[in-house]
């Protein structure tokens, strides 16, 4: 089935209780223009909302929890009302939604406490996170890397030496603030998070089950590792010190499960929307399932 067989926009929201939501409506535009221009799924139509209410959510098909402040967003959601239903939205109709930096951080499983008390998370994702991984903002660094999963989007065609024509990937260029990292991949299996919750400094996100067919296929067993630093980037905890040096594949800045997506890094501040692009697309195939369930039933 095609967008064309439902005569209504697709409804995507920014979470704007705290940070770069603004920006993140910037390039959703900008990539919808991009899909629209190209040719590639054309008959879609797009809405983009910040979401600051249940009401607002519930209109939602999908979601972005955007970079900024991940204590104060949380504690913002709890005194609003908003996490429950933000929690509904992830982990029960596993609705498509991706958390960049902070964001990250709200849909992990698990995640270290670097304040008294810790914070709520979402969760969704099948990860632990180490925040404010590299340290203070003014640690903050800027670094171009390979996304693979951006396939035809990435990609730019140029000549070799031999002058005969290939195609290149285009490294993404991405800026990383007060950055969390992906410590671990957790085991989706139960137990996971009560072996979580019982070490020190951590707090772990309340578990829910999906509600429906299309639900429980969004949720995957695993998590999938989609990209990270480059080996010359500095390891965990090691200053100077890089992960080639130590035999290490570099820190994971990028997961998907399902239809959660995280990336330790800021796409909407860089201006490329390439990776909005992609999510976009990610967000069409999901409504599309979930529209062809409620037909059929």
């Amino acid at each position: 089935m095609t967008l064309t067989q439902f005569a209504r926009p697709v409804t995507v929201g920014v979470l704007a209780l705290q940070g770069a939501f603004a920006e993140h409506i910037l390039l959703l535009r900008q990539a919808a223009n991009v899909l629209a221009n190209g040719g590639i799924r054309r008959d879609a139509q797009w809405e983009f909302v910040e979401v600051r209410t249940r009401g607002e959510l519930e209109r939602c098909d999908a979601l972005i929890i955007p970079g900024g402040e991940s204590t104060t967003m949380s504690l913002v959601a709890s005194r609003s009302g908003m996490l429950e239903p933000l929690r509904e939205f992830v982990k029960v109709q596993r609705k498509p939604v991706w958390g960049t930096c902070a964001g990250l951080i709200l849909l992990s499983e698990s995640a270290n406490r670097t304040k008294k008390g810790g914070q709520e998370l979402i969760g969704g994702l099948d990860v632990r996170v180490n925040r404010n991984h590299f340290g203070r903002q003014v640690e903050s660094f800027e670094a171009d890397l390979d996304l693979p999963f951006l396939s035809d989007h990435t990609q730019k065609t140029a000549a070799n030496e031999n002058g005969h024509t290939e195609t290149k990937s285009t490294p993404f260029h991405t800026i990383f603030i007060r950055a969390p990292v992906v410590e671990r991949i957790l085991q989706h299996q139960p137990g996971a998070q009560l072996e979580e919750a019982s070490k020190d400094d951590t707090v772990v996100a309340p578990s829910r089950e999906p509600a429906s067919l299309s639900a429980k296929a969004a949720m995957v067993s695993e998590v999938e590792i989609l990209t990270r630093l480059p080996p010359s980037a500095p390891s965990l905890d090691r200053q100077g010190i890089t992960a080639k040096d130590v035999g290490e594949d570099g820190d994971i800045v990028a997961v998907r499960q399902g239809n959660c997506f995280g990336t330790a890094f800021h796409p909407e501040l860089t201006g490329d929307a390439r990776i909005h692009v992609w999510w976009l697309g990610e967000v069409l195939e999901s409504v599309e399932r979930r529209e062809g369930e409620r037909q059929i039933s």
